[in-house]
């Protein structure tokens, strides 16, 4: 028999509950939240963790208030109120000695939030509905509850799409071509299946008594379904791990301090105790929720050094999934107590009465009673919480809002164990040119943190960025004995060896990086360089498709490197040209002479035209090969780059040599290479050194050209060089259509 309807189903006032616990003021603080944390980051981190202090710590207090506060709560969880939190202190210590089990900790804490939500919205949905008389079916229940269980495997499976950016959360990688059709079908049976539910209820209720649980539904798609739309339909990625232990995490929060603020007051005044004080109430909660965020991390950073970043993180996972187990096991409206409470069903007072008897253990009773003493314990202990809650809110504004070098240097006076703070620093020092300063900081962040390989990986690249390449080279060569498998630390390591004149030592680093990670381009585009430069063309040719592959699939992110990408289209063709895959080696040629003309670079799209000219003059197409030089040439005359001009002009001079043409114009050609090597008074002598060599190979084929052509003919094309130029520039294709000799 369904209970009956109460006069009043409503928990305080209607907008208050509609608001706050059933979720209806979601839509306008996620819009705020999304437009204040994309213009104002850092103002809004520290709003959320002021708000935190004020509302989120509180509400974890909340449950442990409930679970602790009165021996016969504390005996009947025993199981988590001793049990599991002695096994989470255990892990806590470990996590502190061995920093990869903090990822662990902290991605099941992120996935379990969302679930634990979920179970809020469901319960409520169920107490509202029950208080308005409704009593849901077992077939309306159901669907409601694998609907809200559909919005969090919807939600896991945006968790788990592809790699995680963030190192403190491990993602199964899930190809999104799997996950994608699957979210859309778990949002489309959320849709279906509340809908059908929801029209259920309300044939039997008025849309007064319906509109809670309608709330609480729009307010689980708000939460969980929404974000992953917009992904879907968008395109535009939505950072879900945050958004879920963020502003979800503060919405939450108040919801669950509106209904156990309910609870331990009907639950205080059915033990008799009318002098309960809801202000007072929450006093206890603020200061408590200080006791189990802020201490810890402060006092194992001062006092045993560990890093106070990775100890904050560390205790808030804990904190939370204590909280997630306990809160699931306290929190049931099968347990007549709560049943009587949220649902205003009866319960007898022997009941309530044996409820509240041996309400504290025994060594505790002093300090909740009424001796002068102990009150002024009580007070101290708040006021040095809330004190220390003040301290760390400021440690927090200097370290991460105000964030100037001052500023960073008052955060870390008092707590200079920080390595996130240290990293900040060291970015500071860096902007300001203080090297050294930046590497300190750096070094500070790394050894405060040992096991956090990223922090390893700064200090060696401020080592790189210092100059300090042999410290760096050996500080890599231990970090990789430690973490072989590490991507960037592979590459760095091959560009120091390197630079240090170790090739074989490169090759071998960048070969582990691409096997270990096949799209890392920088991996592949070094290793294609070095192949290339110790004469194994074809294994870099490969390396250097790998990379344009890659590029060709990020274009954005690779948006500077076009100049590099040209060079590499055209190595690649040079490969396919010597193996005589001229088809392939052309398009690669045009490719990079299309890029090159959109960048504006005339020197990359000439070097891209000599190239297409000597293969086309290896295919067998010389006519077409003497337009692909004459444009190169055009294009040099144009640049300003003297030593590629006298290098295509020479080329072009063989060219007409080995076609028949004219000596006259080939010696034009000659004397014009000569002329763009020639040193000029202004000229850098360390560049007059480097081309010395090819000077004297092309002022020997002149005068080779010269004495071919006669000292007074020689004489006569140099008095018309200029119309020999352009005569040489503007030979049609035809004049090519005879055999070589």
């Amino acid at each position: 028999m369904a209970d009956a309807p109460p006069r009043n189903p409503w928990i305080s006032k209607p907008w208050i509950d509609l608001l706050i616990g059933c979720g209806a003021w979601s839509a306008p603080l996620l819009l705020l939240t999304a437009y204040i944390s994309s213009s104002k980051a850092a103002s809004w981190s520290f709003a959320f963790y002021f708000v935190a202090l004020l509302c989120n710590y509180p509400h974890f207090m909340a449950t442990v208030y409930r679970a602790y506060h009165s021996y016969d709560e504390f005996s009947k969880y025993k199981f988590f109120t001793l049990h599991i939190a002695l096994l989470l202190v255990i892990a806590g210590l470990v996590a502190h000695l061995w920093y990869p089990l903090l990822p662990w900790i902290f991605t099941l804490y992120i996935c379990w939030s969302p679930w634990h939500y979920t179970g809020q919205n469901f319960g409520l949905m169920m107490m509202f509905a029950r208080r308005a008389g409704l009593s849901p079916s077992e077939q309306e229940r159901r669907a409601l509850h694998l609907a809200f269980i559909a919005s969090y495997i919807l939600l896991m499976l945006s968790f788990h799409t592809g790699s995680s950016p963030d190192p403190l959360i491990l993602s199964l990688g899930l190809p999104a071509k799997f996950t994608l059709p699957a979210r859309g079908i778990l949002a489309i049976f959320f849709l279906a299946s509340s809908t059908w539910a929801l029209i259920s209820l309300s044939r039997r209720g008025s849309w007064k008594s319906l509109l809670p649980a309608a709330t609480l539904v729009s307010t689980q798609f708000l939460w969980f379904l929404l974000p992953a739309l917009i992904e879907l339909f968008s395109g535009k990625e939505v950072p879900q791990t945050r958004y879920s232990s963020g502003i979800l995490a503060i919405l939450h929060s108040a919801q669950y301090l509106w209904i156990t603020n309910y609870y331990q007051k009907k639950e205080a005044l059915a033990a008799g105790n009318n002098s309960w004080s809801f202000p007072r109430y929450l006093l206890t909660l603020i200061a408590g929720g200080i006791a189990l965020f802020v201490p810890g991390p402060w006092l194992a950073s001062r006092i045993f050094h560990a890093d106070f970043a990775s100890s904050f993180l560390t205790f808030t996972a804990l904190v939370n999934i204590h909280h997630f187990i306990l809160d699931g096991a306290i929190w049931k409206l099968r347990d007549s107590r709560i049943a009587s409470h949220l649902l205003n069903k009866r319960e007898s007072g022997e009941k309530v009465a044996a409820a509240s008897a041996n309400r504290f253990l025994a060594s505790l009773r002093w300090i909740a009673g009424t001796n002068p003493l102990a009150h002024t314990l009580r007070i101290a202990c708040v006021a040095l919480l809330l004190l220390w809650g003040a301290v760390d809110l400021l440690h927090f504004y200097w370290a991460n809002v105000s964030a100037n070098p001052s500023a960073l240097q008052r955060a870390a006076r008092l707590n200079p164990d920080d390595s996130q703070l240290q990293s900040r620093l060291a970015r500071a020092a860096e902007a300001a040119g203080n090297h050294e300063a930046a590497l300190s900081a750096l070094r500070h962040a790394a050894a405060v943190n040992p096991e956090n390989i990223s922090l390893q990986e700064g200090y060696a690249r401020g080592l790189i960025t210092a100059g300090h390449d042999s410290e760096a080279y050996a500080f890599y060569q231990n970090l990789l004995l430690r973490a072989p498998h590490n991507v960037d630390a592979l590459v760095n390591y091959g560009l120091l060896a390197q630079r240090l004149g170790h090739g074989p030592e490169a090759i071998d680093s960048w070969e582990r990086a691409v096997t270990q990670d096949p799209v890392q381009s920088n991996a592949q585009l070094y290793l294609a360089q070095a192949l290339e430069q110790s004469g194994e063309t074809q294994a870099a040719a490969r390396h250097y498709r790998s990379y344009l592959q890659i590029v060709s699939r990020h274009k954005e992110e690779h948006r500077a490197e076009m100049p590099t990408v040209i060079s590499s289209l055209i190595k690649v063709a040079d490969v396919d040209a010597d193996t005589r895959q001229f088809g392939a080696a052309l398009h690669g040629y045009r490719s990079a002479a299309q890029f090159a003309q959109k960048i504006g670079d005339s020197n990359l799209q000439s070097l891209a035209f000599a190239h297409i000219a000597d293969a086309q003059e290896r295919s067998g197409e010389p006519g077409d090969a003497s337009q692909s030089f004459q444009q190169a040439l055009l294009l040099d005359e144009t640049q300003g780059d003297r030593h590629a001009a006298a290098s295509d002009w020479f080329n072009y001079a063989q060219f007409l040599r080995r076609h028949g043409q004219p000596e006259k114009l080939i010696f034009a050609c000659l004397l014009r290479a000569e002329d763009h090597l020639s040193p000029t008074p202004a000229q850098d002598p360390s560049v007059v050194t480097e081309t010395s060599d090819e000077l004297n190979i092309i002022t020997k084929a002149l005068q080779e050209s010269e004495a071919r052509l006669g000292h007074a003919e020689a004489r006569k094309s140099r008095d018309h060089l200029a119309a020999l130029l352009s005569q040489a520039l503007s030979l049609p294709a035809s004049a090519f259509s005879n055999p070589t000799p």
